[in-house]
């Protein structure tokens, strides 16, 4: 029998039950046992691996926390079940252009009857046809002519300097659009010479471009600084992180939201510094996804309940059937607690829910597995038994 020590996986904790008597096992040679042992313990290895590698095959958008974007895009989504309702569908409210103040107007009369007759001696508006155009772009550039003269009582030669609000070249309205294209909307630099040159009229450097951005940048940094004093001012912050590129060099954005404010970072790293730095001296609650970071947060935490539900119906699709039963019934729980923010329970139907809550908790927290590890999550993260306001 070859040497297997090196590559041999882990012999069994306990011994496997075999289907023969323990007679038949002592009077089995030694090197036979050892290679039953090798095969039960590599059995089991691969049952795991399978389970693993089944596990990330079947992980999407809907079931963990993968974008969207990584979803197979050949794969057919499964339709969702229409309710029957004996309702009558209600039909959406239609949408009509908003009737802006006008800047011109233009009376049309009836051009002639079927009769013949081209004469009409009273006519009353009937309808309004509205026509929405951008006016002809002219830019309007303004020159500063700086005049120099000598001083009759000296004989000093004075310079006219430029006024210090137009310095910069650009106005505001041009700074301001400039600087509206490359944040809000993203443009590059390079799209945005080209839109200056092919609609504006006019060239402009990548160079003055960056500069009028800077300008912008320092101009709003004040109201940025309001922002995150607003979202560090509040009681529940909504926290998340994820990648962003910055001049090709990996960085995250970071943000801090609550139902006032939304407050972003952009920091090279995504670490328990780079979150000290966005929050600085903020104790509120947070609410955040399974970031090991979030995790060993010392004040009061509520994990994501979109994030619980995903990894609750990536349980409920597991091959074990215990784990998969436990997946079924925390999406259902979860569930069933979302619809609760639109329809307040009584006291009675909280008291229900958070009982089954437990249970279920109770039932799992103790297994080593996928559904031990989210019942003991959970149960870190339990709700009160009074129906929260």
């Amino acid at each position: 029998m070859p040497d297997r020590k090196e590559d041999s996986p882990t012999q069994p904790k306990e011994k496997p039950r075999f289907p023969f008597s323990e007679e038949d096992w002592a009077n089995t040679p030694a090197t036979v046992q050892q290679f039953l042992l090798h095969l039960v313990s590599s059995h089991i290895t691969l049952e795991k691996r399978i389970e693993e590698l089944e596990k990330r095959l079947n992980k999407n958008s809907s079931n963990s926390s993968k974008p969207p974007s990584s979803d197979n895009p050949f794969e057919e989504r499964p339709k969702k079940q229409k309710k029957n309702k004996s309702k009558k569908k209600k039909r959406r409210k239609g949408f009509r252009q908003k009737m802006l103040e006008p800047t011109e107007v233009n009376n049309i009369v009836p051009e002639a009857c079927i009769c013949g007759n081209s004469h009409f001696d009273n006519t009353n508006p009937y309808y309004t046809h509205q026509v929405i155009e951008l006016p002809e772009i002219k830019m309007e550039v303004t020159h500063f002519i700086l005049h120099k003269g000598e001083c009759p009582c000296c004989g000093k030669i004075n310079k006219a300097v430029v006024p210090n609000e137009h310095r910069t070249g650009f106005g505001p309205r041009l700074s301001a659009m400039i600087a509206q294209m490359a944040g809000n909307m993203g443009d590059s630099r390079t799209i945005i010479q080209d839109y200056c040159s092919s609609v504006l009229g006019f060239h402009i450097s990548l160079g003055a471009i960056q500069k009028v951005i800077d300008r912008a940048s320092e101009a709003i940094k004040p109201h940025y600084e309001s922002i995150g004093k607003e979202a560090r001012d509040a009681s529940v912050n909504y926290i998340d992180e994820t990648s962003h590129r910055l001049k090709e060099k990996l960085q995250w954005l970071w943000v801090m939201a609550n139902t006032a404010v939304a407050f972003f970072m952009i920091h090279p790293n995504r670490s328990k510094e780079a979150f000290e730095a966005l929050i600085k001296d903020w104790m509120g609650i947070l609410v955040s996804d399974g970031y090991g970071v979030y995790q060993k947060w010392v004040g009061q935490r509520q994990t994501c309940l979109a994030h619980l539900i995903r990894k609750a119906r990536e349980l409920s699709e597991s091959v074990n059937p215990d784990i998969a039963k436990c997946g079924k019934w925390a999406k259902a729980e979860l569930q069933r607690l979302c619809h609760m923010a639109h329809s307040p329970p009584t006291q009675g139907q909280w008291n229900a829910f958070y009982a089954r809550l437990i249970r279920l908790i109770s039932i799992y927290e103790d297994r080593q597995d996928d559904a031990g590890r989210f019942a003991r999550d959970s149960s870190e993260r339990s709700m009160p038994m009074d129906i929260p306001h």
